[in-house]
């Protein structure tokens, strides 16, 4: 059987946040109305903080306004899950997925994208697993990716977190779900740097295999034949 094309869009350098979440909605509802197929978004973003929808007052220690003046974003979003840090040194992947053709599934989606990042970090010789009640992806006690989804007229958006090169101290100003735990990264496992580049690729080609699609590289310029929108203002 002949897989399904999906189109992957590698954003160049730090990926302004706000810019790329717009990006998210245009491309969810391009997909809802069948103008493209589902799409691989992957970047790095700048130090952001983002708070999903099971976000309590002290799962941000830090006041919003300091998280500020320290250089994070700081944003509400419609994903699940708690709080979470994005920034340089870290790949994120936004899937674009009509679930029709998952069975609309969304715990079973959320496992695939587990089983995707498993299976990225196994050439690095690091054996990942899932922790059972605890979405995401771990190594041992320590957790190196976070997934937080939403879902809009059966199509996904928002997606993971896999730390890579990431400055792990930047985890200090966040407790999400109010769950202590100790972030890791493959820089961290491995006793030295790791090219995002070539991370990219293989975890490109986990998702290929776990979600039995034909990834074509499309440019972000093809992509968005007009220039981004001016970025939201950070609630």
């Amino acid at each position: 059987m002949t897989a399904r094309t999906a189109w992957q869009v590698d954003l160049p350098g730090l990926a302004d946040y706000a810019s790329t979440w717009d990006l998210q909605r245009q491309l969810v509802a391009s997909r809802q109305r069948g103008e493209i197929p589902d799409v691989l978004l992957l970047l790095e973003h700048p130090p952001v903080v983002t708070c999903g929808r099971a976000t309590r007052p002290e799962h941000l220690p830090v006041p919003r306004e300091a998280l500020r003046r320290m250089g994070f974003g700081v944003f509400d979003v419609e994903r699940g899950g708690s709080v979470t840090y994005h920034g340089p040194g870290q790949l994120v992947g936004y899937p674009i997925v009509d679930l029709r053709a998952y069975d609309e599934n969304v715990v079973g989606y959320v496992r695939m994208l587990e089983e995707s990042i498993i299976r990225a970090l196994r050439p690095y010789g690091i054996n990942a697993v899932r922790r059972p009640g605890f979405t995401g992806v771990w190594v041992g006690e320590e957790k190196i990716a976070a997934i937080g989804v939403a879902v809009k007229r059966r199509v996904t958006m928002h997606g993971f977190a896999l730390n890579v090169n990431t400055d792990l101290e930047h985890f200090q100003v966040i407790n999400p779900c109010g769950i202590h735990y100790v972030p890791t990264s493959l820089e961290r496992l491995l006793g030295q740097r790791v090219p995002l580049e070539d991370v990219r690729k293989t975890y490109a080609a986990s998702f290929e295999e776990v979600f039995e699609v034909r990834l074509e590289h499309v440019p972000a310029d093809r992509l968005l034949p007009t220039p981004l929108p001016v970025p939201l203002t950070h609630v």
